[in-house]
């Protein structure tokens, strides 16, 4: 695609975002996305079949988003620098969350009748899940078991960020991420601070 094709897709992506984020997954109408990114209807079906492909491209942004800050978490140190680096890493999962927020609660919330969400979200948890896996392993807590504990700390991420963004809970984002940092080094990685 050329740099042009690349901006209007960008468009119509950002468009589709802001009015699914405004209206919701069912009330967004292709002729609602196409007027906030100034287009026509024939410039949106050139990029995508549908609605549902839009909402698919972004669930594919979003997960590519998450797999690389999840690959960014390298091994975790018992110190204080441990507790540290996952708290940067949570704010930059907390980040995604909030840009990705109305593509991700249409998603789980089992709005979109397309298969291939489904598919994209199983593969997304395996691959997120066998990263984690592999960094609690390597931290070598005694207390944890590895292969339980990698879906049950992404479970804990997930479902606090949803939780919060979806219901619009006003929380001091700087203290939740502080609190979970703490909770994750200690809990899953044997940290002491």
């Amino acid at each position: 695609m050329r740099a042009r094709g690349k901006r209007t897709m960008a468009k119509l992506l950002d468009a589709g975002m802001a009015v699914l984020a405004e209206r919701g997954y069912h009330a967004t109408r292709v002729d609602d996305i196409v007027r906030g990114a100034r287009t026509s209807h024939g410039t949106f079906y050139l990029y995508f079949a549908d609605k549902e492909d839009l909402v698919r491209t972004l669930a594919e942004e979003c997960v590519d988003e998450i797999n690389a800050t999840v690959g960014d978490l390298g091994v975790v140190a018992t110190g204080a620098e441990g507790r540290e680096q996952l708290r940067v890493w949570l704010q930059r999962w907390s980040e995604t969350y909030r840009r990705y927020g109305p593509v991700l609660r249409a998603w789980m919330e089992d709005h979109v009748p397309d298969p291939g969400l489904a598919e994209i979200g199983a593969k997304a948890f395996a691959d997120i899940t066998a990263t984690l896996r592999a960094r609690i392993a390597e931290a070598g807590p005694s207390h944890v078991d590895p292969e339980l504990a990698a879906p049950a700390l992404l479970a804990m991420i997930e479902r606090t960020f949803y939780y919060v963004l979806s219901r619009g809970i006003p929380v001091d984002d700087e203290a939740l991420i502080d609190s979970m940092a703490t909770m994750i080094h200690r809990g899953f990685f044997a940290g002491d601070s």
